[in-house]
């Protein structure tokens, strides 16, 4: 049985707990009390180590454990500076210090997002005094070089880590306990519907809701896309909308069906494959197949079609949907016992803005139908 963990938030969270505990009564707690809110239960969290810096100054720091998943964050340190006082009206400001990402489509405000804000508030709130004030500044040390392997800079996070989720729980994701979740979700629905949207993650679904697909429709897969879609054929789904970031989802085209980057990418294999395809000059071909991210491709593209009134980006991003209709369906075939494959497949990729590139021609039908 696979175990899970805690997210970022909690362990911040727990932290700073531990740093105003100091505050208050001058001794390290070993274990910090969090309520998750989300769900309605209390975590004990171990505290590495507590200091007091000064009379109005304290450092907490616990240690990340997310469980059995596959995350790049497993046992990072991370900082709590809890300090008296503050600059505004509030009892509890929290700032992002060293390794807390910044959102540049926000002002650089620290990614510290709505759970953990609340987790955070409060958690302290109900350990202060009436008149007491503390200011939070979240250190993670070691963000700043864990942000560059993932794809926080794609969804405008740059410079560090985002305290990001909606619960407390980190659930392996990754591992087959979690399939088998997500295989029942799928057989519950399959039951009720011939079409299905399948979306790796949460800005997938969050988009497709927004577009006005019906969230019965959706089906979360978070990386297990090659025995979802098998799953789906078997349960006799006739037809399949896989909707995703393009940085995911053009994994597909080359024959990449669990997509976590632990296992494999190829991104930029396939990126500059279907550029030269499409007729790109080598030295921007050159320039795709070194951009660091799939968002940094996609914005060259971008650039060269702005300025010299080309059109690559369509060119290139049509192939690679086709391409992955084609590859899925191909794949379902190689794993049904008839040979054959009953379901078919239609592709939208999305960018960091969850602005749609590009639809396949199968896509455009299955949104006409489902939309």
């Amino acid at each position: 049985m696979s175990r899970s963990g805690y997210t970022l938030p909690v362990f911040a969270c727990a932290a700073a707990v531990a740093a105003l505990h100091w505050l208050h009564d001058r001794k390290p707690l070993t274990f910090a009390s969090v309520d998750l809110i989300e769900p309605a239960q209390i975590a004990e969290i171990p505290i590495e180590q507590v200091a007091g810096l000064s009379e109005n100054i304290a450092l907490a720091i616990t240690r990340s454990d997310p469980g059995d998943n596959l995350d790049l964050t497993k046992d990072t340190p991370i900082w709590a500076l809890v300090e008296w006082g503050g600059e505004d009206e509030e009892t509890v400001i929290i700032k992002g210090g060293e390794g807390i990402g910044k959102q540049m489509n926000a002002d650089d405000k620290p990614a510290i997002y709505a759970y953990a804000q609340r987790l955070l508030k409060e958690n302290l709130q109900r350990m202060l005094a009436l008149g007491e004030k503390i200011t939070v500044t979240i250190i993670l040390p070691e963000g700043r070089s864990l942000a560059v392997r993932t794809s926080n800079s794609a969804f405008g996070v740059v410079e560090g880590l985002s305290l990001l989720g909606t619960t407390g729980i980190s659930q392996p994701l990754s591992t087959p306990d979690q399939l088998a979740v997500f295989r029942a979700e799928l057989q519950n629905k399959a039951s009720r519907f011939e079409t299905l949207v399948f979306c790796i993650g949460e800005n997938g679904l969050d988009l497709a809701r927004k577009l006005g697909i019906n969230p019965e429709q959706l089906v979360k897969t978070a990386n297990w896309l090659g025995p979802m879609l098998v799953e789906a054929d078997v349960l006799g789904v006739k037809e399949i909308l896989l909707f995703g970031y393009h940085g995911k989802l053009m994994k597909l085209a080359g024959g990449i069906f669990h997509t976590h980057h632990y296992l494999a990418d190829g991104r930029r294999e396939i990126l500059a494959a279907h550029c030269a395809i499409a007729g790109l000059k080598s030295p921007d071909i050159q320039v795709v197949f070194n951009s660091a991210t799939a968002e940094a491709a996609l914005t060259y593209l971008k650039s060269l079609d702005a300025a010299t009134g080309s059109d690559w980006v369509n060119q290139v991003y049509s192939a690679i949907a086709e391409t992955i209709d084609i590859r899925s369906q191909e794949y379902i075939q190689s794993h049904s016992e008839s040979g054959t494959a009953g379901t078919v497949c239609g592709s939208v990729m999305f960018d960091r803005d969850r602005k749609i590139i590009v639809k396949s021609k199968t896509a455009g039908l299955l949104v006409g139908k489902l939309c």
